[in-house]
């Protein structure tokens, strides 16, 4: 099994409101994150994970719960991690008119990291070119790719990254995807919070999904959707390539323009259509993307009533 490099148990967080009533933010959530990767943190607004996260660096104290990072307790043993740690929580303050290269150079001076920490760092997050326009010329993608590459300088084995897309567009999404994508690849665990679930889809290996401060699901995103056997496929007559499959044995059905159909091996598929003489353009597995399946475990929860997990004897 993976070291665990966060592991919450039983974790809750309570608020007093001004009107001296309760507000249950955490409930009970079990949280483990292996070694390696990248994890999705998912959930709506309000869910829980900002919260979470704040308990984990020790800007929040818990109500009840356990917490460990690299197998240490925290907060009580912060001080022996916090080094390996780094995160984009909220916006961080850099002089808007020095230039990117020199906010981390100050940083890295501050810390007493190399310069080749600062280099490292303009190079993982894709700054390379641009590090020395003024901070105030950058765009907000560039801003929080700056951001992540001002916590590299103390070279952590784990990223904690509150909605680092949050305000951005699709370049500035796309550019934070894929330096995420690199952290993950070089041996960096990153913990990715987000409500965006094509975004987490796309980046993660796993993830945990929560609902109103309670864990809903957890595990490998193919682990959490399936890898399924069915498969979408399209040629020049579908219609012809369902009667072939259908005389095979095979169950098919007509979706939008393609034929949708079961099988344990695609191989198969495009064996008995080429024997018949048809040749498919496109086949591609079906599997259940994370905003249905998210639907699915959240249905009623607003409500107050049993989500589909707790219908079926609570989630994984």
């Amino acid at each position: 099994m993976s070291e665990l490099v966060i592991e919450t148990t039983g974790l809750r967080k309570e608020f007093r409101s001004r009107r001296g009533g309760l507000r249950v933010a955490v409930q009970g959530l079990d949280l483990a994150v292996p070694a390696g990767g990248v994890h999705g943190f998912l959930g709506p607004n309000g869910s829980g994970k900002t919260t979470t996260i704040r308990m984990l660096l020790g800007l929040a104290r818990p109500t009840a719960g356990t917490m460990r990072l690299f197998g240490r307790p925290v907060p009580a043993q912060l001080p022996h991690v916090i080094g390996r740690v780094g995160a984009v929580v909220e916006s961080p303050k850099f002089s808007p008119n020095f230039s990117g290269r020199r906010n981390l150079q100050l940083l890295a001076g501050a810390i007493g990291a190399t310069p080749a920490r600062v280099d490292h760092a303009i190079e993982t997050v894709r700054l390379t070119g641009r590090d020395k326009d003024r901070y105030r010329s950058y765009s907000l993608g560039m801003k929080q790719r700056l951001a992540i590459a001002a916590t590299l300088l103390k070279q952590p084995d784990l990223m904690i990254l509150d909605e680092p897309t949050n305000g951005l567009d699709p370049a500035g999404i796309r550019e934070i995807r894929e330096t995420i994508r690199d952290l993950g690849s070089s041996g960096v665990t990153v913990l990715l919070s987000s409500h965006i679930l094509a975004e987490v889809q796309q980046v993660c290996t796993s993830a945990t999904i929560i609902g109103a401060g309670r864990l809903l699901a957890s595990g490998t995103v193919d682990e959490l959707l399936g890898s399924g056997s069915a498969y979408r496929l399209v040629a020049p007559d579908t219609a012809a390539a369902a009667e072939v499959l259908d005389r095979a044995g095979f169950v098919p059905s007509h979706v939008d323009g393609a034929v949708h159909v079961e099988a344990d091996d695609p191989g198969e598929l495009t064996r008995v259509l080429g024997e018949a003489g048809i040749w498919l353009t496109e086949l591609a597995p079906l599997r259940a993307d994370l905003e249905s399946y998210f639907l699915e475990l959240t249905e009623g929860e607003q409500l107050g009533e049993p989500t589909a997990a707790q219908r079926a004897g609570g989630a994984a």
